[in-house]
């Protein structure tokens, strides 16, 4: 970014280095690289400035605009700008840039760069300014680009069409970091800058004779300016040649003075540049004035004036001076209209006059402050008149009635009135028209328009705010809306919002839609009257409790009957009964509230007189009822006695009808006695109401009263209520209780009965007892009588058996026997009931058995031989481990064929991409599209088995001894490689990066197999290690190297996990989450506050149906300003967050699913990293982890799990662009919080989510702490040194000839550097090899025939045939001999094993000096004959060596002799001891049975694993083979309608065409000299030539048969030098690697874009 004026900034020096400054050449040459670069910057900012002023558009910032200009957009508005006949809005391809922004740069936007050259031709632009579209569309040559504006300018200038272009060189300022970043910009261009000043002098040139004419006149100009005269220069500046514009004679001194001092000051600049520029680059402007330069003098010298007359005519106050002086064309001002002219004066008064008073003294106007003044006067104008068009039309609206009209026009911007609601349209229409009709017949004015609607506007929110039942809402309403209601008090706000809520929800139901302004001041008055009457009643009820303190009832009576307190149904003759009810229900207030000062609330007054009238009326009924039953009694009359007790006001209880003359009775007896014992003359009885008051009841009068009578005697005879209840309750209890007893008589009999049998029990209980007591004495009676009776029985039986002996005998032995039977047959039928059950019992007795022996076997030290010899059986190959072994065998062969095979078609496939990309940019290439595609089809076809098998005969796998013994060799080779990384280690590190990806892509891969088992897996990873504790040890300095680097080992080892072997387990891992993302329709995550801003102003543009007033173009921060932004994307980020658990749940929860080789070189990359960086902490080790497991494994399939294979997609299938900005925000929130990085900078909008990225990172940690938490690969794969010699099968490899070829050069190459000492094993075998062989050596003789033509690429695609190698360790076994002690030793174990499984014994010692038995003997010649058999069947590759087979057919006691004469050679060597009996044997002997069962599982799961991997691959061929017929049917497409085009043409020719086409059917070579192959810039230079001899080469570019070939001939002075073959799809490969130049014939650099456009152009019409 550019800053003006900016004091902290400095810029850069020119001219000579400074006294003080001693710089080196080197520094020199840096200051003036930067200069250039500065004063590049400079020249942007001019173009950027004059382009804004064009198109009236703000363009990027100077840094970024060369990026800015690359879609051609700003390009084509410039071009409408100065061509609008020929360059129209609808031609400019993504105006808005919507696409470019989403998608970036597409082809068409080359049509907008099109559009603005084709723009500069139609004015007349000389062509040698033209860049090329390449320079623009793909940033070839930007600075060609600004030149181009720069001199685009000047000519439009010099027309009249443009503004002048400013000259900022020196006055803008550009930081040193922006320096530095262009000048590294234009180092990357390789091209000289062009010469900016030079633009005048090269137009000049270009120009035809009138032009010239104009060039000599403004030299006449300058010359005159140089003699000072003003006439002279007046005369020279009125030469029509000149083509000067605006030249006042008055002003001639002014224009000499000024045009004077420019000159002066051009000539200053001139002479520090001109020691820096050579003579022959000089160009005459330097010094001189250009026309241009003049006319700016001449504008500015009138420009000058005319302001002055404005300020003079200010000063005066001269409305009509001022309106012409404006008016003058000098000042260009635009937009004077007379009709404003008086707001001209007064607004530019005003603005003098504040500016005076600002700096101090009088300061006149300059042009730019006059211009904004009258736009502003204009705006003004206009908006009043305006508002007085909507005043107008708001009258109108209101007249005609209907309200929506009256609303809208109410809304209309124009008319400035204060806010309107749409929804109280009816109010306003009501209430204005009311106001309408009381005012004038031309309606009403703008501020009686403003006063009425701010009010109603303020009532319909009062009236919404009613709604909302929001007693605080409405409050705040009232209290600071300008509604300006009267009267209003505070104190009262809450009665007058509950009371209007209440009346809008009345008005409402009434059918009334709005509480109007006179409705709302009426219930604020009507409130106001209550309040007040509230206050009054408070005072009374002040006086009530006062007067009850006094005592006095009067006085309390008094107070009841004030009007203010309101209270009814107070009766004057009932003031004592009032005053004794309040002072009870005030002492029960006290009591309650423990308050003795509480008073009585005027509710409650009024409710002690309501409850003090009740007494009343009850105690006169109740002293009336009274009255009458004692008369009934005098009189003696049951029945009406009994009618007056039933009476309802009496209130008696229990009164039964069974009773009448018991009451009557009962009563007559009290009255009695009462007349006798008391007074009986008076006519008052007093009466008890509630147990509190006393009533006064007059027997004559009947009437009552509470005060005491005067002279007052009770009438003692009188029975009063209370005396009634208790004779009547007492009658009613006597008579209940008769009838009780006779309603329950038989219950008394029931009693009764229970009694007698009470006494019954107790009789016998006691009869009971005393036998108990004699209890002695009953048995012994008892006893007697018992005894006699058995003594007799006894000898009755004893007699009967003495006759019977002989019977009784055999009785006795029948009954034992047949006891004795039925037991055996009952314990026989319980075991064959329980048959299943002791078959368990047994088998479960024998398991224990057995694992007691494995554990012997496993966890003893030395395991017996007795429990060695029952597991020996184990160590038999059986024909199902043959048959598992051969499977595992093919399935490899077929798994590590399929992977090459997809590789080469993915190969094959991204190379098709390239060219069909090339294919739409040059259709000229369609041939070799075609040809790609044969090829692609042919390679699957081309050999057969049976050709590569007699390949194979006839070359390395000839049966020749010299063939085999080089296949031995590279069988030793390959072994010795495959088991010893430290040499592949080694020589990855010696070779360039390009070539080290190519070899483990191809050789190493390949060597192990792709890692088909666990073998290979286990040498694999050994190398994976060595290899990067190498590289960590050499090239890594910094920990975050291995961050911001690319080591090869680690993208080795995500290669590899990434490829087949892992992409099941990456499918597994992130499919399911990553489909769910990508199938949710409704997700959407966009975390840019400026998309989401555009999206929200198109959505309201689209739900309005008017153009927003927002803008369009903003920054974040901007549009950070706004709420619904921040809303939304708070609704992305929780969106996003939703996503990112659910991608990061699956993959923490999936750590087993994780390949045990990426967690394994993570935990080496750890502890390498913590052993050469101790001081490192462990979060920083963790992050390193991170970056491997997650953003180079993971990350890539997340951004792109269609490249990735991690979901399925059809053929030219692809996902939308919103899937993937999805995917890619939460790649990018798993990426920050794998690395534990907040969010900051350009990305300060998402610093709400830091606090998620701490948590999520927290999560990550204990994951990657967990994925080094795994086991060294010899426990995980059980491999030791011993592995390869007890497996059945040999490794095998399948790889190409090219590849033993490139691998044999290689070790050839950097021998010394991988293994320095000469005597390791890797010297000797490279030494058995010899040299490396070219491909027909390995191939066979007449694998090629000689004489073919095409012989280099038979050559190259034989070499690709694959062959198996078998690979042996040339240093592992002799066969036959015995010195090797490690041979010995398998070979005697094999001996004993067969020994010891026929023969038991205690130890071997005891077994070998055991004679065998014949029963042993036979057993083991079954066992010989049955493995001869087996063996016989063994396929080739399984068999073991000659040697070990005669030793196993041996008979069982020779076997002995050698096991024995093998012990005494093993026992010298220290193996073996026979003071153990030679444990430690059987101890390897019980190992070897433990990995057999090891073996033979890891087998089963390597089995089922490669099936797997191979349907997995199988599937991948699918769709490679599917996106191949996409790109055949693609093909297929175009040259239908390339034939279509063609016969099309065919059908148009007329017979001359047919003639002319015969003519040209073989196009004509082209000629150049190379002079104009420089002009044309598509030779930059021929080394050892002058430019001023390029004349004198001469170039001749022919067509050839093939399309797209070239043969291009140099001639020098005539003479043929040399002839190079141009290959067109070469270039384009060139070009599509952003290569600029190539050389040709090694001397000559040539443009390639500009190369491929000469031969479109005239070979192909493009």
């Amino acid at each position: 970014m550019y800053h003006e004026e900016t004091p902290h900034l400095h810029k850069p020096r020119y001219g000579t280095i400074q006294d003080d400054e001693r710089l080196s050449a080197e520094e020199m040459d840096e200051r003036r690289r930067q200069n250039i670069a500065y004063e590049y910057l400079c020249h942007l900012e001019e173009a950027k400035r004059w382009m804004e002023a064009c198109v009236e558009e703000d363009l990027p910032p100077t840094t970024e605009l060369e990026e800015g200009l690359r879609n051609g957009v700003y390009l084509g508005k410039l071009a409408k700008f100065f061509a609008p006949k020929l360059v129209s809005e609808k031609k400019i391809y993504d105006r808005d840039q919507t696409r470019y922004q989403r998608t970036g740069l597409h082809f068409r936007h080359t049509d907008n760069t099109v559009q603005w050259l084709r723009a500069m031709e139609s004015v007349g632009l000389p062509k040698i300014f033209y860049p090329e579209t390449t320079d623009v569309y793909d940033r070839k040559n930007m600075p060609k680009v600004v030149y181009c504006i720069h001199a685009l300018s000047l000519y439009l200038y010099k027309l009249g069409i443009a503004p002048q272009i400013q000259d900022l060189l020196g006055k803008v300022d550009f930081t040193e970091e922006e320096i530095s970043n262009m000048r590294k910009e234009l180092d990357k261009y390789g091209i000289q800058m062009p010469t900016f000043s030079k633009i005048g002098g090269i137009l000049a040139n270009e120009l035809s004779v009138d032009e010239a004419a104009l060039h000599a006149a403004v030299f006449a100009i300058n010359e005159a300016i140089d003699r000072g005269q003003a006439s002279v220069t007046m005369g020279a500046l009125m030469n029509p040649n000149a083509m000067l514009r605006s030249i006042q004679e008055a002003l001639a001194q002014d224009y000499q003075d000024s045009l004077g001092q420019a000159k002066s000051l051009k000539e200053g600049q001139a002479t520090g540049r001109r020691c820096s520029i050579a003579t022959e680059e000089w160009d005459v402007y330097e010094e001189l004035l250009s026309q241009q330069e003049i006319q700016s003098s001449i504008n500015l010298v009138n420009t000058q004036v005319a302001v002055q007359q404005v300020n003079d005519a200010i000063s005066a106050q001269d409305e009509s001076a001022l309106l012409a002086t404006l008016r003058l064309p000098a000042l260009g001002l635009l937009g004077v209209q007379e009709a404003n002219s008086h707001w001209y004066l007064e607004h530019l008064t005003t603005y003098c006059q504040n500016k005076a008073k600002d700096s101090g003294t009088s300061v006149g106007l300059e042009r730019e402050d006059i211009q904004k003044a009258i736009s502003s006067c204009n705006d003004f104008a206009e908006a009043e008149k305006r508002k007085l068009e909507a005043v107008a039309a708001i009258n109108t609206a209101i007249r005609l009635g209907n309200a929506a009209d009256t609303v809208e026009e109410l809304m209309n911007p124009e008319a400035r009135l204060p806010i309107v609601y749409q929804s109280a349209a009816n109010l306003y229409q009501t209430e204005l028209f009311s106001l309408q009709l009381q005012g004038a017949r031309s309606g009403l004015g703008h501020e009686e328009l403003s006063v009425a609607v701010e009010m109603l506007s303020a009532v319909a929110v009062l009236n919404e705010v009613l709604d909302t039942k929001d007693p605080q809402a409405v409050i705040e309403q009232l209290s600071d809306s300008p509604l300006g209601f009267s009267n209003m008090d505070q104190d009262n706000l809450h009665r007058y919002a509950d009371t209007l809520m209440g009346l809008r929800a009345q008005a409402l139901a009434e059918g009334q839609e709005f509480l109007t302004w006179n409705d709302v001041q009426k219930c604020i008055d009507t409130v106001n009257v209550q309040v007040h009457e509230e206050h009054e009643r408070i005072i009374a009820t002040a006086e009530i409790n006062e007067a009850l303190n006094s005592g006095d009832p009067e006085q309390t009576l008094a107070a009841l009957l004030l009007p203010t307190a309101k209270l009814t149904g107070v009766n004057p003759a009932t003031a004592r009964h009032y005053h004794e009810v309040l002072q009870h229900t005030k002492e029960l207030l006290c009591q309650s509230s423990g308050d003795e000062s509480a008073v009585l609330w005027l509710d409650q007054i009024q409710e002690a007189i309501n409850n003090a009238n009740q007494d009343e009326e009850e105690a006169l009924s109740l002293a009336g009822v009274v009255a009458e039953i004692n008369r009934a009694v005098q009189q003696g009359d049951a029945q009406n006695t009994l009618l007056a007790l039933q009476a309802p006001s009496a209130g008696l209880r229990g009164v039964l009808p069974e009773c009448a003359d018991h009451y009557q009775t009962q009563l007559a007896t009290q009255q009695d006695h009462n007349s006798t014992t008391g007074r009986s003359g008076s006519v008052w009885v007093r009466h008890r109401v509630k147990d509190k008051y006393d009533y006064f009841y007059n027997l004559e009068s009947q009437e009552g009263t509470w005060e005491t009578p005067e002279g007052f005697e009770n009438n003692d005879s009188q029975l009063t209520k209370e005396h009634i209840q208790n004779v009547v309750s007492g009658v009613t209890a006597e008579y209940n209780r008769e009838q009780l007893w006779l309603a329950n008589e038989h219950l008394v009999t029931l009693l009764q009965a229970r009694v007698r049998g009470h006494l019954v029990r107790k009789a016998h209980a006691q009869r009971l007892e005393y036998l108990r007591t004699q209890e002695p004495q009953v048995v012994k009676l008892q006893a007697c009588w018992k005894g006699c009776k058995q003594r007799k029985i006894y000898k009755n039986r004893m007699s009967v058996l003495q006759n019977s002996v002989v019977s009784v005998v055999k009785i006795q032995s029948m009954v034992k026997m047949w006891r004795a039977k039925r037991k055996y047959s009952q314990r026989l039928q319980y075991f064959k009931d329980h048959e299943k059950e002791i078959v368990k019992i047994q088998a479960f007795l024998k398991a224990n058995k057995a694992r007691d022996d494995y554990r012997t076997l496993t966890g003893a030290q030395d395991p017996p031989l007795s429990v060695v010899r029952k597991f020996v059986h184990l160590l038999e190959q059986s024909s199902l481990d043959l048959q598992e072994e051969q499977d595992v065998t093919r399935l490899r062969e077929e798994v590590v064929t399929k992977i090459r095979s997809n590789q080469q078609m993915e190969k094959d496939l991204n190379l098709m991409d390239i060219k069909i990309g090339l294919l739409v940019k040059n259709r000229i290439t369609l041939q070799d599209v075609v040809s790609h595609s044969k090829k692609m089809n042919s390679k699957k076809s081309k050999m057969s088995k049976e050709e590569l098998a007699a390949g194979g005969r006839q070359g390395i796998k000839g049966l020749s001894k010299g063939k085999r013994k080089k296949l031995e060799a590279y069988q030793h080779l390959f072994y010795l490689l495959q088991t010893n990384p430290s040499y592949l280690a080694k020589l990855i590190f010696q070779m360039p990066q390009n070539k080290s990806t190519k070899f483990m892509d191809t050789v190493i891969f390949t060597l192990y197999n792709y890692a088909s088992n666990q073998r290979e897996e286990y040498l694999l990873l050994k190398l994976f290690k060595t290899a990067l504790e190498e590289e960590i040890k050499s090239k890594v300095d910094q920990i975050q190297d291995i961050v911001t680097g690319n080591p090869t080992v680690i993208k080795m080892v995500v290669s590899f996990n990434r490829g087949a072997r892992g992409h099941n387990t990456l499918r597994q891992l992130l499919a399911p989450v990553v489909k769910e993302i990508i199938e949710d329709k409704g997700l959407g995550i966009n975390t840019n506050p400026v998309d989401v801003y555009k999206a929200w102003v198109n959505q309201l543009e689209t739900a309005t149906g008017e153009a927003s007033k927002l803008p369009y173009e903003v920054t974040p921060e901007q549009a950070m300003s706004h709420e619904e932004v921040r809303a939304k994307l708070e609704a992305s980020n929780q969106t996003l967050r939703s996503a990112t658990d659910k991608v990061l749940n699956s993959i923490v929860s999936s750590l087993d699913n994780i390949p045990y080789g990426m967690r394994y070189i993570a935990k080496v990359l750890k502890n390498c990293l913590h052993e050469k960086f101790p001081d490192a902490t462990e979060d920083e080790l963790l992050k390193i982890v991170g970056n491997l497991l997650y953003y180079r494994y993971m990350n890539p399939a997340i951004v792109a799990p269609d490249g990735f294979d991690i979901i399925d997609m059809s053929a030219g299938g692809q996902l939308h662009s919103d899937q993937r900005r999805n995917l890619g925000s939460v790649a990018k929130m798993l990426q920050h919080a794998a690395a534990n990085k907040l969010f900051e900078g350009e990305n300060a909008h998402m610093t709400p989510m830091n606090n998620y990225i701490s948590q999520t990172y927290e999560k990550f940690r204990v994951f990657f702490q967990q994925a080094c938490d795994v086991p060294e690969p010899e426990e995980k794969f059980n491999v030791d040194e011993y592995s390869d010699m007890v497996t059945l099968s040999k490794p095998i490899i399948y790889i190409s000839i090219e590849e033993i070829i490139n691998t044999h050069s290689l070790l050839l190459e950097h021998l010394g550097a991988i293994s320095p000492d000469h005597n390791e094993l890797l010297h000797e075998l490279l030494q058995d090899l010899g040299d490396a062989p070219d491909c027909e050596a390995l191939l066979g003789e007449g694998a090629v025939d000689p004489n073919d033509p095409n012989k280099e690429s038979t050559l190259s695609q034989l070499a690709k045939t694959e062959i198996s190698l078998t690979l042996t360790s040339k240093f592992e076994l002799l066969d036959g001999d015995d010195k090797d002690m490690k041979a010995l030793m398998m070979k005697t174990k094999k001996l004993v094993v067969d020994v010891v499984w026929v023969q038991p014994g205690e130890t071997l010692t005891e077994t070998l000096e055991t004679p065998a038995t014949a029963q042993q003997d036979s057993e083991h010649a079954r066992i010989v004959e049955q493995r001869a058999v087996q063996d016989a069947q063994t396929p080739e590759g399984l068999k073991s060596s000659q040697a070990v087979l005669e030793d196993r057919q041996l008979p069982l006691e020779q076997k002995k002799r050698k096991i024995q004469r093998n012990l005494r050679t093993l026992e010298q060597a220290g193996l073996v001891t026979a003071k153990n009996k030679y444990q430690d044997l059987i101890n390897d002997i019980s190992k070897d049975i433990r990995y057999q069962r090891r073996y033979r599982q890891r087998r089963k799961a390597e089995l089922v694993k490669l099936q797997q991997t191979l349907v997995a691959l199988n599937s991948k061929q699918a769709f490679y083979q599917d996106q191949i017929n996409y790109y055949d049917t693609y093909i297929k497409t175009c040259l239908d309608n390339l034939n279509r085009k063609n016969a099309r043409r065919s059908i148009k020719g007329d017979r001359k065409g047919e003639e002319r086409g015969s003519k040209k059917g073989k196009q004509q070579s082209l000629k150049y000299t190379a002079a104009r192959l420089h002009e044309k810039g598509v030779i930059l230079e021929i080394e050892g030539l002058q430019t001023n001899q390029l004349k004198n080469v001469m170039f001749d570019i022919s067509p050839s048969e093939e399309v797209g070939d070239f043969e291009v001939k140099a001639k020098f002075m005539g003479v043929e030098m040399e002839k190079v073959q141009l290959h067109f799809q070469d270039l384009l490969q060139l070009q599509y690697d952003g290569v600029a130049v190539m050389k040709m014939f090694d001397k000559a650099k040539v443009n390639v874009n500009l190369l491929i456009f000469l031969l479109n152009k005239k070979f192909y019409g493009k």
